[in-house]
């Protein structure tokens, strides 16, 4: 693995360094040897939070965890639990759909280390549909509208383009926007 490791608002010390590397080192074992070439790892101090996002792009997948806490160490390890979850999730995914060689499949190991089953994240369970009208809006009277309902996205016709968006409240209190390609 190659480690990109980098601190915002933070150094990033020796130790930083050689306890990021080695927990998040730690997932190794659950790929084959040539499946894994960067790991992009983004530390950030912000007020009393400590974040910490770590970023696996491989060719047909991408892992990607974030998670925040007061102590940075403490987020550096439920961020390798929140990855460790998803690989886990993927590969039993995987095993069921793709037979043929080259696919996702084959990025995994075939035989996981022992620990907690995940068997119960496998399985979507939807529990309630909603059906409603795409009332053509502009963007500006599709966040009133998110605010008014007291949700944080909201899905609509786009007036100008008429293509569906979806507009949603960011973490730091901003919007986004997400439009189709």
């Amino acid at each position: 693995m190659n480690f990109n490791i980098r601190g915002e608002n933070l150094e990033v010390t020796p130790a930083l360094r050689s306890y990021v590397e080695k927990k998040v080192g730690k997932l190794e074992k659950y790929f084959e040897e040539s499946t894994i070439s960067d790991v992009h790892v983004n530390l950030q101090v912000f007020n009393n939070q400590q974040t910490i996002e770590v970023t696996i792009p491989m060719s047909q997948l991408l892992l990607r965890a974030e998670e925040t806490h007061t102590d940075l160490y403490a987020a550096i390890d439920l961020v390798v639990e929140k990855l460790e979850r998803q690989i886990r999730k993927h590969k039993t995914k995987v095993n069921r759909k793709f037979r043929n060689d080259g696919s996702v499949k084959y990025m995994f190991r075939n035989e996981v280390p022992a620990g907690p089953t995940f068997e119960d994240e496998d399985e979507f369970d939807i529990v309630r549909t909603k059906r409603f009208s795409l009332k053509p809006m502009d963007t500006e009277e599709a966040v009133l509208q998110m605010d008014m309902l007291g949700h944080s996205f909201f899905v609509f016709s786009n007036s100008v383009n008429g293509e569906t968006n979806v507009v949603y409240r960011r973490k730091d209190g901003r919007y986004g926007l997400i439009e189709p390609q």
